[in-house]
């Protein structure tokens, strides 16, 4: 899709209009096939098979704060992956204020039961869905992997999530989560949506992998969630790996995931390949 596909949202910051430019120079490039999971636009997915795929897919979901973004953001990623015979799937997910959660969450799930539906068409294996994303993509994609009870809904086996790869995701909301202000995803103040979104709070045993990665230089908050959050799957039995990302900030840690120098698109392919 083209950007005017879109209906409008709010206004990049300063740091966000930066990111939007460089990543799509990055994947100004890459081409894929379109489908929509539901009426909006932004529920919608690129699907960028790989020339030889070897079954892993990796669905991935944009950052932008819950409120900017678009699936393109994240077509630089493929060509490291798809080289890997990884078959990449981006996928959009409605914006606030307009939506507020739960419908990015839900939009999250529609969007990996499409995949689960389409993507033998494209040398994918619907046993071995992955999902990860960038800041609020990677919250989405973690909080997915953690929360149960939503697949038989759609007709999905139980385990649909074979692992998550979040990169520099947000896994706290609250007072104690060191966020600076109250994400308005969130929906209004005092109705109590920062535990239920909160993947730290969905951590047990029995989760799936998870190959968890933040930037060295990361936003010190988003450094200590991550660090909790791998803390936590671990006390509860699960299997983590822990990815910092050198000399990376927050966009670096995102620019990192599609650059095979970085090593995060050869680690992450053999961790899948492991898992």
């Amino acid at each position: 899709m083209t950007l005017d596909q879109y209906p409008p949202q709010e206004p990049f910051t300063a740091i966000g209009a930066r990111y939007h430019d460089e990543v799509l120079r990055r994947g100004a490039s890459v081409t894929g096939v379109e489908s929509r999971y539901g009426a909006d636009p932004y529920c919608s997915l690129t699907i960028v098979p790989a020339a030889q795929p070897n079954g892993d897919v990796l669905v991935v979901f944009h950052g932008g704060g819950w409120t900017n973004g678009y699936k393109e953001w994240m077509l630089f990623m493929a060509p490291a992956l798809t080289a890997l015979g990884v078959t990449f799937v981006t996928a959009g997910y409605r914006l606030a204020p307009q939506h507020v959660y739960p419908t990015q969450l839900h939009d999250a799930y529609d969007a990996i039961a499409a995949v689960h539906r389409v993507i033998p068409e494209y040398g994918g294996d619907p046993d071995r869905i992955f999902v990860g994303g960038h800041s609020a993509g990677g919250h989405l994609a973690a909080l997915a992997g953690l929360r149960t009870g939503w697949t038989a809904s759609r007709n999905l086996p139980d385990r649909v999530i074979r692992g998550a790869l979040p990169i520099s995701g947000t896994y706290l909301f609250g007072p104690q989560s060191g966020l600076a202000m109250r994400p308005r995803f969130l929906g209004p103040e005092g109705n109590g949506q920062e535990q239920d979104a909160s993947p730290l709070t969905h951590v047990g045993p029995h989760m799936p992998p998870f190959l968890v990665s933040y930037g060295s230089n990361d936003f010190p908050h988003l450094r200590r969630q991550a660090q909790d959050f791998v803390a936590a799957l671990r006390a509860q039995g699960n299997d983590v790996t822990e990815c910092e990302l050198p000399d990376c900030d927050h966009l670096g840690a995102s620019y990192a995931s599609g650059e095979p120098a970085s090593g995060w698109s050869g680690k992450a392919a053999a961790w899948m390949r492991e898992h």
